[in-house]
C-alpha cells in the first residue's frame, strides 16, 4: 500500500494537545456553584457526571443532563478554570521534532471566545511559537456544526495548502466528519474518556498520545 503524502498537521487542542478533562474535573469539584454536588467525585466518575454520546465521543460540559449550557457558560467565563488545562506529555517535544522534519503545523481549536482561547494557546505553546500557527474557530449554535469544516477550508486558502496533504488530529467524533468533508485525512486521538468510533468510521486511524501519532505519521505517510 502506498504511503500518503502529508505536509500539514492541524492539531485540535482540547483532548489532543491539552488535557481538558483535567480542567473539567477541577471545575466540577471546586467551582462554588457545583462543588457542593461534585467535590467528592473521583477522576473515574467524570463519564457518569458528563455522559458521552456517539456524536461527541468525549467528555463535554454541555452534555450534562440538566445543567449543561449553564455549566459551559460558567466554565468559559472563569479564567481560573478555563485556563487550567495542562499540555499532555510530549507535546512540545513532538511539535519541535515534526517541525524539524518539515511539517507545517497549526492548531484548530473550537471555542466560544476566540480572543480568550488565543491568549491561552499563545501561553501554552509559547515554547513552540516558531513551529506552529495558532488558529481558532468560533463555535456556532451547536458544537457539531460546520464551524471547524469552514475554518479548515479558510485555512487551506489562507496558507495555500492542499486538503489531501493535510491531517486533522482530533478526539471528537463529529470533527472526523469535518476532516472528511473538506478532503483531509482524519486521525482520532483517544484517551480514557473517549467512546469507540461508530461503525462507518472504524477505518479512521486511532492513536493514544502525540508520541503514538508521530509513530503513525512516520510509518504511514511521507512528506515529499
Amino acid at each position: 500500500m502506498s504511503k500518503l503524502t502529508i505536509k500539514n498537521i492541524f492539531w485540535d487542542v482540547d483532548g489532543v494537545l491539552a488535557n481538558l478533562n483535567y480542567a473539567y474535573f477541577n471545575f466540577l469539584t471546586k467551582h462554588p456553584k457545583y462543588a457542593s454536588l461534585y467535590r467528592t467525585i473521583k477522576w473515574t466518575d467524570l463519564p457518569n457526571v458528563l455522559p458521552m454520546d456517539e456524536k461527541y465521543g468525549a467528555l463535554d460540559l454541555k452534555n450534562h443532563p440538566t445543567m449543561g449550557d449553564q455549566m459551559d457558560k460558567d466554565f468559559c467565563n472563569n479564567p481560573s478554570f478555563f485556563n487550567n488545562r495542562p499540555l499532555y506529555e510530549g507535546v512540545i517535544e513532538t511539535i519541535k521534532e515534526l517541525n524539524k522534519l518539515g511539517y507545517r503545523q497549526f492548531t484548530m481549536s473550537a471555542t466560544y471566545n476566540v480572543d480568550a482561547k488565543k491568549r491561552l494557546l499563545n501561553f501554552l505553546l509559547s515554547e513552540v511559537a516558531d513551529c506552529i500557527t495558532i488558529e481558532c474557530v468560533q463555535h456556532g449554535e451547536f458544537m457539531h456544526d460546520t464551524a471547524k469544516e469552514d475554518a479548515l477550508n479558510k485555512c487551506f486558502k489562507k496558507y495555500n495548502l492542499k486538503a489531501e496533504e493535510t491531517v486533522l488530529v482530533d478526539d471528537r467524533v463529529y470533527n472526523q466528519y469535518a476532516a472528511i468533508n473538506v478532503g483531509a485525512h482524519p486521525v482520532r486521538m483517544r484517551c480514557e474518556f473517549t467512546t469507540d468510533l461508530p461503525d462507518k468510521l472504524k477505518w479512521i486511524p486511532e492513536v493514544e498520545s502525540v508520541y503514538d501519532f508521530k509513530k503513525w505519521l512516520l510509518i504511514n505517510t511521507k512528506i515529499k
